[in-house]
């Protein structure tokens, strides 16, 4: 019985370890060219599996672009959750711990020697035609969601502070997002891997100057 139940593990441990390489495989591929110009066919040369193998795992390519979506999104929420909750450890005041927040991730995306590889739900929206409404609407919840996470901050920042313009919370949160995945646009531009936490932390001066020296509220 033992060695049954081991062997079943070992197979369920290849299986997910089969499946989280097509993925890495494929999100190399869609950010470095495109989903519409990433096959399943170059996929299975590159991890060295048969069709019916990528087909064990993904029904059709829509689902892959679903699973990547998901854990990309899973991934990016677990790197806020951790970077800002370290903030709010930091510091009692939200505004400083925001600023923490910012600084820390900052100083997380300067340290990847080639840069930030890309956003997968930027290129997905780019090429929203290839996508069933599932994916589209997945993409749209995203960004919605960050804007969620990043206008909390700002209402609980405006609860103490005033800002200088009347500018509202969910503005401020979806410019979070508008800097991040411009500052990743031009940072592969210019070749300049440096510009997207310099762009991060140009924003971070900004939200300090909008909300200091400011009358309590």
């Amino acid at each position: 019985m033992k060695t049954v139940l081991a062997v079943q593990e070992r197979t369920m441990r290849k299986g997910e370890e089969t499946r989280t390489r097509i993925l890495d495989a494929a999100e190399v591929a869609v950010l470095a060219k495109g989903f519409g110009a990433t096959s399943i066919d170059e996929l299975i040369v590159e991890i060295g599996i048969t069709k019916s193998g990528f087909f064990y795992h993904f029904r059709d390519k829509n689902e892959l672009a679903k699973a990547l979506l998901e854990r990309y999104i899973e991934n990016d929420e677990k790197i806020y959750d951790e970077i800002f909750g370290r903030g709010r450890e930091l510091a009692d005041d939200p505004l400083q711990a925001f600023l923490l927040g910012l600084k820390l991730l900052s100083e997380l995306l300067a340290d990847l020697p080639n840069g930030h590889p890309g956003c997968l739900v930027a290129t997905m929206c780019t090429q929203e035609r290839a996508f069933d409404r599932e994916i589209r609407e997945l993409n749209r919840q995203a960004a919605l969601m960050w804007r969620r996470r990043f206008g909390a901050m700002f209402r609980d920042i405006m609860q103490a502070y005033r800002p200088r313009e009347p500018l509202d919370a969910d503005q401020l949160a979806d410019m979070v997002s508008t800097v991040l995945e411009g500052g990743i646009v031009l940072s592969k531009a210019l070749k300049e891997p440096k510009s997207l936490p310099d762009q991060l932390l140009v924003f971070r001066s900004f939200v300090r100057l909008l909300f200091q020296p400011a009358a309590p509220a």
